[in-house]
């Protein structure tokens, strides 16, 4: 059977991925696999379909590099022209962790798992907590803020770049070029705006090039230095200049700010949304905190999809995926999947087995840094509980757009307003 041409949804429209959860609730009950219009992305919605391939990494791998079919979802002279920027002038990235599969996959992720080990991230929170509310400290006097740019951006940022050793007063300049890569994955820009991105990640790679040759012949203790100088057993070598490209910019800076810089934005936008909620999470945080971050992360998805691929013709509700089309997986709507969760476009702070959503992938590519975001929005989230008594939304000063993504979410802006406790 072909894939159903109906309803006509298109995700890669910037105004429905503004709100895209009517969409997803319509892909889950007529089309859970749709092709994308316009393309050979076939998009699947349910929670159990999602579970499905993200278990199955044979019959639905994460390299591009066996099939075709990658180049139809944009030009391929456009492709080509990505890569001689990046030769000319840079280091062409080699696929990050999320494009790999095992065994390549397995032995490139032993070396973060030491970094991420939830034991050694909880020796953090003093760091996580300190930063949290010196950064709210830092503009509770004025009674408002730019809540994204003033707090959710620099406290998962900082915290990132502590742990690979790069300078604070750098942040918002490598805040940069993470944005460039942001925007280039996006599945959104044209031609010239996706090589203007390129451009500026080839600043970051000729800021960060130096640090590897630095640390190569002086390793110290952080993070970075690991990643540089650390062997892979099975590969007989550590990373080269390529793979350390790609690692700093996706796995690192990307993966370990942008995700949880977009819960904290969401996180807070829920609550102002939702009064009852903030009053019963300020009523016993120590009870609610933990699922208020499961909740924020299953409703809001700051990754909303990732991609795999397939390996195999392969039969799913009767539509048939064949071999080598890019398949979409599409986290956000599993989360929100009627037949999983109970009300599920509504936050519960009594929710049992709230961690059940995708929201961090599952699998062999379940994300790796989801302790160390978990603990930064409890920390980001308790801060706000300690220092707020109340708060709303500026008038006039929020449109709540986010920024367009075929595969993340990311509110632009967020002026809010607050009444300060008066004891602490």
């Amino acid at each position: 059977m072909a894939a159903r041409a109906d309803p006509d949804i298109n995700l890669l429209d910037a105004e429905t991925q503004q709100c895209p959860y009517d969409a997803y609730s319509t892909l889950r009950n007529e089309a859970p696999v749709y092709k994308q219009p316009g393309t050979d992305i076939y998009v699947i919605t349910r929670y159990e379909d999602v579970r499905r391939v993200l278990l199955d990494p044979e019959t639905f791998p994460s390299s591009p590099k066996k099939f075709a079919a990658f180049n139809k979802t944009g030009s391929s002279e456009r492709q080509r022209l990505v890569q001689q920027r990046f030769e000319e002038k840079g280091w062409l990235p080699e696929p990050t962790l999320s494009s790999r599969d095992d065994p390549n996959h397995k032995q490139m992720r032993a070396m973060f798992n030491e970094a991420f080990r939830p034991s050694k991230i909880k020796t953090m929170d003093p760091l996580v907590e300190t930063l949290a509310y010196e950064l709210i400290d830092g503009f509770i006097a004025d009674g408002e803020c730019n809540w994204v740019s003033q707090f959710a951006v620099p406290l998962p940022l900082y915290i990132i770049g502590e742990q690979m050793g790069a300078p604070r007063a750098d942040m918002w300049k490598i805040k940069r070029w993470t944005d460039a890569f942001f925007h280039r994955i996006s599945m959104m820009l044209g031609e010239e705006a996706e090589l203007e991105m390129v451009d500026r990640e080839i600043e970051g790679q000729h800021y960060f090039h130096p640090i590897f040759e630095r640390l190569r012949q002086n390793p110290d203790d952080s993070l970075l230095s690991e990643l540089v100088n650390r062997v892979i057993e099975e590969w007989g070598r550590p990373l080269n200049d390529n793979e350390l490209h790609a690692e700093m910019m996706a796995d690192t800076f990307v993966g370990g700010s942008e995700t949880t810089t977009n819960a904290l934005a969401s996180g807070i936008r829920l609550l102002i949304e939702n009064k009852p909620v903030w009053e019963q999470l300020k009523s016993d945080p120590d009870k609610y905190m933990k699922t208020f971050v499961e909740e924020v992360v299953r409703l809001e998805s700051p990754v909303q999809s990732l991609m795999r691929f397939a390996a195999e013709d392969t039969e799913m509700h009767g539509v048939t995926i064949p071999k080598g089309a890019l398949i979409n997986v599409r986290y956000a709507a599993a989360n929100r999947d009627e037949s999983v969760f109970k009300c599920p476009d509504s936050i519960d702070l009594e929710r049992k087995r709230a961690g059940a959503h995708m929201g961090f992938g599952s699998g062999i590519h379940h994300c790796l840094g989801a302790p160390l975001a978990r603990r930064e929005l409890i920390w980001g989230f308790t801060a706000v509980v300690d220092r707020f008594e109340d708060m709303w939304f500026i008038q006039g000063r929020n449109d709540f757009a986010v920024h367009p993504h075929f595969l993340l979410r990311s509110l632009k802006e967020l002026h809010i307003g607050f009444t300060p406790k008066t004891s602490r």
